[in-house]
């Protein structure tokens, strides 16, 4: 065969080979990684599985598996919609690669960043990574910004070799599953659900103390932390932060669900009923937590005479835009009850208009018990999700334990 035939043969070859790749995601595990404003790297694993002719990802934060269905190609572009918290990545092939945008869409504007992914790379932080000269595992007092927005936290690790796992405690719920690396003496930890984006970064001093701590949300966020090892840190009662206004025993409430049929607690379903009232976003990982228990808490408990009621407050105040994120929630958990969108936003004092009964709101999720008279028997202000180990257990030993006594009232 002529030269010229064989390089051209060599080519279509190679061509069709790299066609036939790119026609779909390579199977595996992936590493990717978004681009912060600052040019910090916030990395995660996924892996791409193919499951009945379509390909999924499945998101791998500590032992948290989060599955995406909503994989779509064309071309030579590939279009991954978020299941939840109203986000998508729009990205190209790059070699065997993928290069693009990650896309948040916040109600009246979008934020977006930079966002790369490799195939063959179960590595986070780093492929080879220096010797750990410390161990962090337990628990530790943790503050985060200065003066006036200090928050006081609760950091709790697992370190196993230089592998590192674990969560931050706030009174408004948790950081959900983080998971990095030690390395010398340095502490690396990320997150990404499609919502959260974050990475922390500290230099670990000595077997007590975190120092130089960063803590990298989405693109531009920047905060600093310090920690003390403290096997004694925890956070105020929960059911103490958000209370009625004095001469207040009941809420009231009316807003449409996601039908546009009003609902009113004043209704006869919920009359004689033990009614938990769920203050949720669709944007809040720590509410997807939640709701992840409280579906399952309502099977439970809805045929001993529990009601549950979701009030959600998006990032906008049309019904028509909140609707479509909300309609997903329901279908990701296959809700089963009301979820009612209250023409509200999470921010502006918006809660506290909307029930002004509340003499405070501290933030998302928040859930109020009501008992069998209708009055407010507990308010309890954030979620310790499963990611939180035994304070998730605690919590719903404690909750389920409420459930009963107001069952057993008469």
């Amino acid at each position: 065969m002529h030269y010229k035939n064989l390089l051209f043969a060599a080519f279509l070859a190679l061509f069709i080979n790299v066609s036939f790749a790119q026609s779909k995601l390579k199977p595996g595990i992936w590493r990717g990684a978004l681009k912060t404003s600052s040019d910090n790297q916030l990395p995660f694993n996924f892996e791409v599985k193919d499951i009945a002719g379509k390909q999924q990802l499945i998101i791998i934060n500590g032992t948290e598996r989060f599955k995406v269905t909503d994989v779509r190609q064309k071309g030579d572009s590939v279009f991954i919609h978020m299941p939840l918290f109203n986000s998508e990545f729009k990205l190209k092939y790059e070699g065997f690669g993928l290069n693009g945008k990650w896309i948040k869409h916040l109600g009246d504007k979008d934020a977006t960043m930079d966002f790369a992914a490799e195939p063959g790379k179960a590595w986070r932080f780093f492929n080879t990574a220096e010797k750990p000269a410390f161990n962090v595992t337990g628990r530790w007092s943790t503050i985060f910004g200065e003066g006036e927005k200090k928050d006081t936290t609760v950091g709790e690790f697992k370190q196993v070799g230089s592998k590192l796992t674990g969560t931050f405690l706030t009174t408004t719920g948790d950081y959900r599953y983080l998971e990095g690396t030690v390395a010398g003496n340095k502490l690396y930890l990320s997150t990404f659900d499609g919502g959260h984006a974050f990475i922390f970064t500290a230099d670990i001093k000595d077997d007590k103390t975190l120092t130089d701590g960063k803590y990298y949300s989405g693109y531009s966020g920047l905060d600093k932390w310090t920690a003390m090892r403290n096997e004694k840190a925890k956070l105020p009662d929960a059911y103490s932060l958000t209370y009625l206004k004095p001469g207040y025993k009941k809420i009231a409430f009316t807003f449409p669900d996601i039908n546009g049929k009003k609902v009113s607690l004043s209704d006869a379903r919920f009359k004689n009923k033990v009614v938990i009232v769920q203050i949720l976003g669709s944007w809040c990982p720590n509410c997807m937590d939640e709701t992840a228990y409280m579906i399952n808490y309502y099977k439970k408990f809805h045929a001993r005479g529990v009601e549950v009621i979701g009030l959600a407050y998006e990032r906008t105040t049309d019904f028509a835009k909140s609707k479509p994120t909300l309609q997903q929630l329901k279908t990701r958990f296959n809700i089963q009850y009301p979820l009612l969108i209250t023409g509200y936003t999470p921010g502006k004092g918006d809660p506290q208009k909307s029930l002004p009964m509340l003499a405070d709101f501290k933030g998302f999720p928040t859930t109020i018990i009501i008992d069998k008279k209708g009055d407010v028997s507990k308010i309890h202000t954030g979620f310790s999700g499963p990611g939180t180990g035994t304070h998730y257990t605690e919590f719903v030993n404690e909750f389920e334990k409420l459930t009963n006594d107001l069952l057993a009232e008469k």
